[in-house]
């Protein structure tokens, strides 16, 4: 398989067959998108994301030999591809896994065609995934277990505007509806993100959005 240059490189990961031919089927359609490599667990995962150097890596969870949720950690460790985190429940706890070893997102197999092409192009653009009952169960989870010390020292590091940052993108806010809510211009929020994602030591928004859960920075019923 090879790509033009300007594609996005994608690595589909799947045990089932069916599943990850159809999804090579459908992304390869696109225009702007090439797969560029297939695995049917972890392991073989890992050997296409550092044959290949894809863009973004279409992850299943539940695989033999090794599982997605530490494939994930250990492509986000050493590479700079970012995982798309497939799922068959979007209340599979596994997700929650996956999302704290470094994916960007999440997406049901279920989901229309559009959905995929659209959560590719998402990921690789550097932006979170995370559907809304998802994001729920992520608040309720870590809320109920988040560390007030922690918490405290958190707050330190960040000024009071950049606290108002991180609870707007927590909630899934984009940049432009930040920008628009606190009165700044949108290359401000950006500046705001990247400095947030370094004091937190996030490698982007999605791990910045599980860090705010685990602080209690937001609440359930805060989630649009």
């Amino acid at each position: 398989m090879s790509s033009p240059a300007g594609d996005i490189r994608v690595v589909v990961v799947d045990d089932q067959t069916l599943v990850r031919g159809g999804l090579t089927v459908m992304l390869g359609a696109e225009p702007d998108i090439a797969v560029v490599g297939e695995a049917a667990d972890g392991r073989q995962a890992i050997e296409q994301v550092r044959l290949h150097h894809p863009d973004v890596v279409l992850m299943d969870v539940r695989m033999p030999v090794m599982d997605g949720i530490e494939a994930t950690r250990r492509i986000v460790a050493d590479s700079t591809a970012r995982v798309l985190v497939l799922t068959t429940f979007d209340l599979d706890e596994y997700v929650y896994e996956s999302l704290r070893a470094g994916a960007s997102g999440f997406l049901l197999k279920d989901a229309p065609p559009d959905d995929f092409v659209r959560a590719v192009r998402t990921v690789a653009a550097g932006d979170a995934l995370l559907a809304p009952s998802v994001t729920r169960r992520l608040i309720e989870e870590y809320t109920a277990h988040g560390s007030r010390t922690r918490r405290a020292a958190v707050l330190d590091r960040l000024s009071p505007r950049e606290t108002e940052v991180l609870r707007l993108v927590s909630r899934g806010c984009s940049n432009a509806e930040i920008a628009d809510a606190l009165v700044i211009a949108e290359t401000t929020v950006k500046t705001h993100v990247t400095r947030i994602e370094q004091k937190l030591e996030a490698r982007d928004r999605t791990q910045l959005v599980v860090a705010a859960y685990e602080l209690g920075f937001v609440r359930p019923g805060d989630i649009r």
